[in-house]
């Protein structure tokens, strides 16, 4: 069992977003906990419009200053969650061996604690999800060069 299902087994909304990355399982891990939050300038204009900066900041550094915990690392897997007063997030980040390298995941998953909370945070979702999606989409490709060098 994963450390975001031994947290979060449930959730309202959970999305996973992977890449093969030409570098081991835990290096590839490394790799993506040092990767800047805002790789390019889409992400790092996304992330100010929602009031989120992120200016050097590495990914695990970003979210720690955002108040997730973190729940654990292993070689191939770590997990950070916010557990708030309406709402539960994890966010994961795992990789497996593949030939030539390993599969880098990211997830994150929501848990809305009450049913009107739950109403309000797939509407949100409904817009947020897919610029949510394009930043995770590129921390795996900022990754993908980062192995190349």
């Amino acid at each position: 069992m994963s450390l975001i299902d031994d947290w979060l087994p449930e959730f309202d909304v959970g999305k996973r977003y992977d890449a093969a990355v030409a570098a081991s399982p835990e290096r590839a891990l490394d790799l993506v906990l040092a990767a800047p939050v805002a790789p390019d300038p889409v992400v790092g204009g996304l992330l100010a419009l929602r009031g989120l900066p992120a200016r050097g900041r590495a990914i695990e550094d970003y979210l720690r200053a955002l108040e997730f915990d973190h729940l654990g690392r292993t070689p191939t897997e770590w997990a950070a969650a916010h557990d708030g007063e309406r709402l539960k997030i994890a966010v994961a980040f795992e990789a497996e061996p593949i030939p030539g390298g390993s599969r880098l995941a990211t997830e994150t998953r929501v848990w809305a604690l009450d049913d009107r909370t739950r109403r309000r945070f797939r509407l949100y979702w409904l817009a947020i999800g897919p610029l949510s999606g394009l930043i995770r989409r590129r921390w795996l490709r900022a990754v993908q060069e980062a192995a190349r060098l």
